[in-house]
């Protein structure tokens, strides 16, 4: 395989921009970066598969002792409100 240098990479760089267009790059970059993670973690499980796991201890959880604090009444304001006027039809005072 012969070696890529710098050329060759931008080429190849514009060429996928080109195809894939820029708005699809970034996510395919992301799904690559997923399939990568996941293969990290399969291939890791697959060298765990032949060494036994071990036994995790499990402590009884203890109940917290719940604090009560005490409830103290807030004052609620009530929003102004300007009086409301009776609608007066500006075409009944010129008559």
């Amino acid at each position: 395989m012969p070696n890529l240098g710098p050329t060759e990479l931008i080429i190849i760089a514009v060429v996928l921009i080109l195809l894939f267009g820029a708005k699809k790059l970034p996510d395919a970059a992301r799904s690559l970066g997923r399939s990568m993670r996941i293969f990290k973690s399969e291939v890791k499980e697959m060298q765990n598969d032949g060494q036994p796991q071990p036994a995790i201890e499990q402590q009884p959880i203890q109940p917290q002792p719940i604090q009560q604090q005490p409830v103290q009444p807030q004052q609620v304001q009530q929003p102004y409100q300007q009086p409301q006027q009776p609608y007066q039809n500006p075409q009944q005072g010129q008559q």
